[in-house]
């Protein structure tokens, strides 16, 4: 199977999550209402039902694609498990993720459980009984320390369950952060040691040209550790995009790298294509779910790295 590990979906009314005012009004928010056709006015529901129409047929429209990866995101939360409403910005409810997935058949259930929240097992259970393929994580957003002892109880039911970990590495611009501190691989150590099989989403690159690049972080732990890998996603941007080349060089790591396109993030042709082969597919393309894969395509990606990710999700009758 192929799959995008690594899409996101919008929520923005009761009991299927929220968009903050403050993230409504963010450039990349309203680049992308402008992008995908999405109209300024209209209530919550329209909005949340015209993101969930253009994510379906992003995926249906790339056919090179089996399955894509359908994220929820828990809110944050504080360190005795209490819901931080005041500091998220966004939040994805696993139900709503879930009835996506039950929609649109291309279209896979992530979910999303805070590790401090107090019922953390047991929702995981609940995850995993709706079909859940993976969880996702971005710690500098929902305040989560991956290495914190709180968390192994819960790597423990992960490893229990067979489902892997997507957790964010290295920069991040779209969301407010609350723990920038946790940005490094480093720190997801402990769910190694515990049994998960972990995604560094990113491979730990840097967000702006001088933010902090823990890609070699990344590198040695993808050789080190059997059950560690990094997915591409968002590397189709120009700040990320200085890995590829180096990941590509590396036999070792390049073979522990999975297909993640981050989006409704753009995916922007790199110039290791040459400027004209790359404005070609930018101007042609004009699916970025689509162009991400074509992009990876044509940078000499190959066949087992589109199936690897795939090949790590739990299945059904895991």
């Amino acid at each position: 199977m192929i799959a995008d590990c690594h899409v996101h979906i919008l929520a923005m009314t009761p009991g299927h999550g929220k968009v903050s005012a403050y993230l409504r009004k963010r450039p990349n928010v309203v680049f992308a209402r402008f992008k995908f056709g999405i109209p300024f006015f209209g209530t919550d529901e329209q909005l949340e039902r015209a993101f969930e129409d253009r994510l379906a047929r992003a995926v249906n429209q790339t056919p090179e694609l089996d399955a894509a990866v359908g994220l929820a995101f828990d809110a944050v939360h504080t360190e005795d498990g209490r819901l931080d409403d005041a500091n998220t910005h966004l939040y994805v409810t696993n139900d709503y993720a879930a009835e996506v997935a039950r929609k649109h058949p291309k279209i896979l259930f992530g979910a999303s459980v805070h590790p401090y929240r107090t019922d953390a097992v047991a929702e995981l259970e609940r995850c995993v009984r709706l079909g859940a393929v993976l969880v996702k994580w971005l710690p500098l957003v929902q305040g989560i320390d991956p290495g914190s002892e709180r968390c192994r109880p819960f790597y423990e039911a992960m490893a229990h369950h067979r489902i892997p970990l997507l957790s964010h590495t290295g920069g991040e611009l779209s969301l407010p952060q609350v723990a920038p501190q946790f940005a490094s691989p480093a720190h997801l150590e402990l769910a190694l040691k515990c049994g998960v099989t972990v995604i560094a989403a990113h491979c730990g690159t840097r967000s702006t040209p001088l933010g902090d690049c823990h890609l070699g972080t990344f590198m040695r732990m993808a050789k080190e550790h059997e059950h560690f890998y990094g997915d591409t996603s968002a590397l189709c941007l120009p700040t990320r995009s200085y890995a590829i080349p180096i990941l590509m060089r590396d036999k070792d790591v390049v073979q522990k790298v999975v297909h993640g396109s981050d989006w409704p993030v753009i995916s922007l042709p790199p110039f290791q294509l040459g400027v004209a082969n790359a404005v070609r597919l930018f101007l042609t393309e004009r699916n970025w779910m689509r162009r991400d894969v074509r992009t990876k395509r044509a940078l000499g990606f190959d066949d087992a790295f589109f199936h690897r990710a795939g090949a790590l999700l739990r299945r059904p009758a895991d």
